[in-house]
């Protein structure tokens, strides 16, 4: 049996995984157009090296610049890659992350029984993992879609389900800030 090296040798990263780190750091300095195409340019990579974790990881980022376009169409593609990939080993945690991404996109494709499908879908995932705080940004985007949609009750309600849950943890401000977004709902100033 080999006992370990002290002097380990630094895993070699693959071209792919420069490519997507490479992208990562155009896309925090803002540089869109290049970060989609290290972005592209990893997500070949990783389909050349069989690389699933990878072609998730690039078809998520790809979806971000996507949604940051409103390309929802393409969004939705890459979205979708992404999710099938997490949900092949039941990767609850990444599937939640894309979820929240796919129901933005369905929202703006205007899909909004898809994207109602998935927020309810989202409730009930924070639901199981006790995450009130989930469920707030759950609710205020469905808000926004209602809003979207003309239904303003049904917003302001959605607002006051948000501000519920604040009330129940002790946190006025943001309770009273919701209660205020709801009555500006139904008065139409919002």
């Amino acid at each position: 049996m080999n006992e370990p090296s002290e002097n380990k040798e630094p895993a070699v990263k693959t071209q792919a995984q420069l490519d997507l780190e490479e992208g990562l750091r155009f896309l925090k300095e803002k540089e869109i157009a290049r970060a989609a195409n290290a972005f592209h340019n990893a997500l070949r990579g990783f389909e050349e090296e069989k690389n699933d974790k990878g072609v998730a990881n690039a078809s998520d980022r790809l979806g971000d610049i996507c949604l940051e376009r409103a390309d929802f169409a393409q969004a939705l593609n890459h979205f979708n890659r992404a999710f099938a990939i997490c949900a092949q080993p039941g990767d609850e945690l990444s599937m939640t992350y894309v979820k929240r991404k796919l129901a933005r996109t369905h929202r703006g494709l205007k899909q909004y029984e898809e994207a109602m499908a998935v927020y309810a879908d989202l409730l009930e995932v924070y639901r199981d993992f006790n995450n009130p705080g989930g469920a707030v940004q759950v609710f205020e985007e469905m808000a926004e879609m209602y809003l979207d949609m003309g239904e303003r009750d049904k917003a302001a309600d959605a607002y006051r389900t948000a501000a519920n849950i604040h009330q129940g943890f002790k946190h006025s401000r943001h309770a009273e800030a919701l209660l205020q977004k709801a009555k500006a709902v139904e008065e139409g100033s919002i």
